[in-house]
């Protein structure tokens, strides 16, 4: 799985099979080995974001803390999601 970063034991990344067509533009994070089960969250084209799910439990204080940094990267996340599956369009 494609990482994007980390946000301390966070790891933010892609899941490489993303369907055909690709999903939008989203992430997944984890804290320790990525799995089906872990939180993803859209990135919306104003730049936003949107809990899809939270199956990995992530607190809700904690959600929000990355959530927030997500948007500050969102570039960045934007940029390598076009890089590595050349498909780009937003959830909403």
């Amino acid at each position: 799985m494609p990482q994007v970063f980390k946000i301390g034991s966070y790891l933010i990344y892609f899941w490489t099979n993303e369907g055909k067509p690709v999903e939008p533009v989203h992430i997944h994070v984890t804290c320790g080995v990525p799995c089906e089960n872990d939180t993803k969250i859209w990135i919306t084209k104003a730049g936003g974001t949107i809990v899809a799910h939270n199956k990995s439990q992530i607190p809700a204080k904690k959600l929000t803390y990355i959530e927030k940094i997500i948007v500050s990267r969102k570039t960045e996340i934007i940029e390598k999601w076009k890089d590595y599956f050349g498909d780009l369009h937003f959830y909403c």
